[in-house]
């Protein structure tokens, strides 16, 4: 799913793709609570943050970081974020990605499609 998402934040499935430039489509994740890790992924995967003073490297599995308000959104977002460019451009990108957990979400007015992840390469 990560994979996909950033390729069409980044705009490459458009003919008009150009590495250097944000030409790619907002993405908009519903039902991010309904995400499921295979193999023992939610148990053993870490994720790692250091706040920059002695003692500050903090250490939280996918199955506590669930149990967090936005916790399936904080993982989509960190996985998607992995697969853009560093640097300005990948920032910009990002924001383009809205996760919500349920089905509801706040861009009806803007008459989204439903795209099937299954079907692109």
């Amino acid at each position: 799913l990560s994979s996909k998402v950033a390729k069409i934040l980044r705009g490459k499935y458009k003919p008009c793709f150009t590495p250097n430039q944000d030409c790619g489509d907002n993405v908009i994740i519903i039902n991010a609570s309904k995400i499921v890790l295979t193999g023992n992924k939610m148990t053993d995967k870490e994720y790692i943050t250091y706040s920059g003073y002695p003692g500050g490297q903090h250490r939280i599995t996918p199955a506590e970081l669930v149990k967090r308000p936005k916790g399936y959104e904080r993982m989509l977002r960190h996985a998607v974020k992995g697969m853009l460019p560093k640097g300005r451009l990948g920032a910009q990108i990002l924001k383009n990605l809205y996760i919500y957990e349920g089905a509801e979400h706040k861009h009806e007015a803007q008459s989204p499609k439903t795209i099937d992840i299954n079907l692109l390469k």
